[in-house]
C-alpha cells in the first residue's frame, strides 16, 4: 500500500514538472523594453513622452507658483498666504515634490529610450541619431532645471535594474553640470537644424547651442564658479549668431515676438525653442498652458479671454526702463480690460504712474485678445512658451564676452541691437514755439513728413493759447507717438477759432537707444548694465531669480526690494502678499534661499540623500 502511494506521488510530481515546462512564464499584459522601441513610430512615441514633462512644468507651476520669485513681480492673490512665491515654506511643501518628481519622470523616460534605442539595428540610423540627440538634450535640460534649483542631485543615467534600487547619493553640482554639457554637446551634432524643421517646438541645433550658452553662464556663476565657462558660453552663443543657414535675427517689432506666440505663428529667426500648447479643451487637443492667464492682464470677459491674473509688476521693474523704451509698455500693461458685459478687448487706460501706482499694473507680454483658437478656454491658453529667444543669445554673448575680454565693440553692439529693436521710432518731444491767440477750443494737430505714421495727439489750450500737445494712449507703445520716423515731422494746428500756434518736434534716434558711455567704461560697469538689460528684455520669462543667484547678488537684491516696497507703500496699506513679504519674509531671505530644500519625501525614500544647508 505504501508502495502504491509512492508510485502515485512520483507520477503526480512528474506530471506537474511536465506542465511547468510547457507553461510560458513571460508576462503577456505588458511589453518588456526589449519588445518595444523597435520601429521609428515607437521611438517617436517614446520621445513624445520625454517631451511631455516640459508641458507639465511650464503649464502652470513655473509660470505662476514659482517662476516669479525675483524682483520683477509680486503676487496679487490673497489665498493661501504662504508658499514659494513669498518665501514661506518648508521642505515638505508639495510644489518641491511635484517639481522634483516631474523632472525625474522625464529623466527616467529618456533613460529607457536611450537604453533601448538600438533594439532594432535595422532601423534607419539617421532617424535613430535624431531621436538620440533630442532625448539626450531633454534629459540634460531636466538636470539643468534640477541643479539650478537644488544644487547637486542624484545623477541617474540608466534605467533601474531593481525596485529596490532606490538609494542614490547626490552628485556635486559640478558633476551634474559636466554631464549636462557633455550630453548637450553630443546632442548638438545629432539634432536637426531649425530651418530644416521649420518650427521651434522641437529640439534643434540652434536651441541646443543657445541653451548650452545659458548652461555655461550658470556654471561660471554660483555655486560652481568655474569662470573658464564664460569662454564656452561666448562660443556657443556665437555659433548661433554666425549660423548663416539658420539666419537668426531679431523680429523688428518687440511686441510682434509675443503677438506671434499668442496667435500661433512660428518665427524661427527669433524664437529658437518653445514648449508646444494647443487647443481649448473642447476637442482631442487638450494640453493648454497658462501664458496670458495666470500672468496676464485681468479680465472676466471670455471673448477677450479670461485671465486669472495673479501677478503684478514691481515699481523697481517699471522704473528699470528709460523713457523711449517701448518694451516697458508692452511688458507692463498700460490699461485694464473692461468688464464681462463690455465689448471684447475693451480697454481702460491708466492716466498716470508714480512709485505707488506702478505696483498696480499687470504683465502685458501675453495678451489673450490675439488668440486664434475659438472659443477661448477659461482654464488654460494655447500659447506656446518660449524657452530660448535670439535676443537672449545676443545678451548672453555680450555678458560672456565682457567677462572674457571686457566691453569689446562686439559685446556693445550685441546689446545695442537688442535695445534698438525695443526703442521708440516716433516723436520724442514737442516744443511750442508760439501759442498763438484766440483759441476757444483745442485745434486739430497734424504731423506731416518725417517718414513715419501712427501719431495721434490733441492740443492743450489755456488762456486762448496752445500750451502743449498730449499724445493719445496706445495699447502697444504706451502712447501714440508714431513709428518709423527718420526725421522730425512738421506740426500744424487748424481750427479752434484761433491762429498763429506753431511747434517743432524732435524724434527718438538709435543714439538714444545705444548703451550710455559710462556703461561701457569697464567690465564692472558693463556687467551691471547687462544685469538690468536682461531684466528689461526678458522680464516675466522666468529667468530673473536664477540670474540673480548666479551673479551672487540675489540675497542683497531681495533685501533691497523689501526695503523699497516699504518705502513706496508702507506696511499699513500694502496689499496682503507684499505686506507679508516686507514684514518678514523678504528680510529673512538668506543664503539658504539660493537653493531649494531637497523634498522631505525624497529624503525619506532615498537614504543616501542629504539636505541642503539651512534646511
Amino acid at each position: 500500500m505504501k508502495y502504491s502511494y509512492l508510485l502515485l506521488s512520483l507520477f503526480l510530481l512528474a506530471s506537474l514538472n511536465a506542465c511547468v515546462k510547457k507553461l510560458d512564464s513571460k508576462p503577456k499584459d505588458f511589453l518588456q523594453p526589449s519588445d518595444y522601441y523597435r520601429t521609428i513610430e515607437q521611438l517617436n512615441i517614446a520621445l513624445n513622452g520625454v517631451y511631455d514633462n516640459l508641458g507639465v512644468l511650464y503649464a502652470n507651476p513655473i509660470h505662476f507658483r514659482f517662476g516669479f520669485e525675483g524682483d520683477e513681480h509680486w503676487y496679487v492673490k490673497n489665498s493661501p498666504l504662504s508658499g514659494l512665491h513669498i518665501y514661506d515654506f518648508t521642505a515638505a511643501h508639495p510644489d518641491f515634490q511635484s517639481f522634483w518628481s516631474n523632472l525625474y519622470i522625464g529623466i527616467g523616460r529618456a533613460n529607457y529610450l536611450l537604453a533601448n534605442l538600438d533594439n532594432n539595428p535595422a532601423l534607419d540610423s539617421a532617424a535613430r541619431a535624431r531621436v538620440k540627440g533630442e532625448a539626450l538634450f531633454l534629459r540634460a535640460y531636466y538636470y539643468f532645471m534640477l541643479v539650478q534649483s537644488f544644487g547637486g542631485v542624484p545623477l541617474i543615467l540608466k534605467p533601474p535594474v531593481s525596485v529596490e534600487q532606490v538609494d542614490a547619493p547626490r552628485a556635486t553640482a559640478k558633476e551634474v553640470y559636466d554631464r549636462i554639457i557633455a550630453d548637450m554637446t553630443e546632442a548638438e551634432g545629432l539634432v536637426a537644424p531649425i530651418k530644416q524643421l521649420g518650427f521651434g517646438g522641437r529640439v534643434n541645433k540652434s536651441a541646443v547651442r543657445g541653451i548650452l550658452a545659458r548652461v555655461c553662464l550658470h556654471m561660471a556663476g554660483y555655486p560652481v564658479r568655474d569662470i573658464s565657462k564664460y569662454k564656452d558660453a561666448r562660443n556657443w552663443a556665437k555659433k548661433v549668431m554666425d549660423d548663416g543657414e539658420a539666419g537668426h535675427a531679431l523680429n523688428p517689432s518687440y511686441s510682434g515676438v509675443f503677438i506671434n506666440l499668442v496667435s500661433d505663428k512660428y518665427d524661427i529667426k527669433e524664437s529658437l525653442w518653445e514648449v508646444e500648447y494647443w487647443g481649448n479643451k473642447s476637442d482631442a487637443y487638450t494640453e493648454t498652458g497658462s501664458l496670458g492667464d495666470v500672468n496676464g492682464n485681468a479680465t472676466q470677459n471670455t471673448q477677450t479671454g479670461f485671465a486669472y491674473a495673479g501677478i503684478k509688476a514691481t515699481a523697481d521693474m517699471y522704473y528699470r526702463y528709460q523713457e523711449g523704451d517701448v518694451r516697458r509698455d508692452w511688458s507692463i500693461s498700460t490699461f485694464s480690460y473692461g468688464t464681462a458685459s463690455q465689448p471684447a478687448n475693451h480697454k481702460v487706460f491708466f492716466t498716470s504712474v508714480d512709485r505707488t501706482t506702478a505696483y498696480n499694473r499687470f504683465p502685458g507680454k501675453y495678451r489673450r485678445e490675439y488668440e486664434v483658437v475659438l472659443p477661448k478656454n477659461n482654464t488654460g491658453t494655447p500659447t506656446n512658451c518660449p524657452l530660448m529667444r535670439y535676443a537672449d543669445v545676443l545678451l548672453m554673448f555680450a555678458e560672456a564676452e565682457n567677462e572674457e575680454s571686457g566691453p569689446t565693440a562686439a559685446a556693445i553692439e550685441a546689446v545695442n541691437k537688442v535695445r534698438r529693436r525695443g526703442w521708440c521710432t516716433g516723436v520724442k518731444t514737442v516744443t511750442i514755439t508760439s501759442g498763438g491767440a484766440g483759441y476757444t477750443a483745442a485745434p486739430t494737430v497734424t504731423f506731416t513728413g518725417g517718414g513715419g505714421t501712427g501719431i495721434s495727439a490733441t492740443a492743450v489750450i489755456s488762456g486762448g493759447q496752445v500750451t502743449g500737445v498730449t499724445f493719445a494712449p496706445d495699447a502697444v507703445y504706451g502712447t501714440a507717438r508714431g513709428i518709423g520716423y527718420t526725421s522730425p515731422p512738421a506740426i500744424t494746428f487748424t481750427g479752434g477759432d484761433g491762429t498763429g500756434a506753431s511747434a517743432t518736434a524732435t524724434i527718438y534716434t538709435t543714439a538714444d537707444a545705444d548703451m550710455p558711455v559710462e556703461a561701457t567704461a569697464g567690465k564692472d560697469a558693463f556687467r551691471k548694465f547687462i544685469q538690468d538689460e536682461r531684466s528689461r528684455e526678458l522680464s516675466g520669462e522666468t529667468y530673473r531669480k536664477a540670474d540673480l543667484i548666479r551673479w551672487g547678488i540675489f540675497v542683497e537684491r531681495m533685501h533691497a526690494l523689501s526695503a523699497t516696497i516699504e518705502k513706496d507703500l508702507g506696511t499699513s496699506t500694502t496689499p496682503a502678499y507684499l505686506n507679508l513679504f516686507i514684514k518678514g519674509f523678504g528680510p529673512n531671505i538668506s543664503d539658504r534661499n539660493r537653493l531649494w530644500p531637497i523634498p522631505t519625501r525624497e529624503l525619506t525614500l532615498n537614504k543616501a540623500l542629504t539636505q541642503n544647508p539651512g534646511w
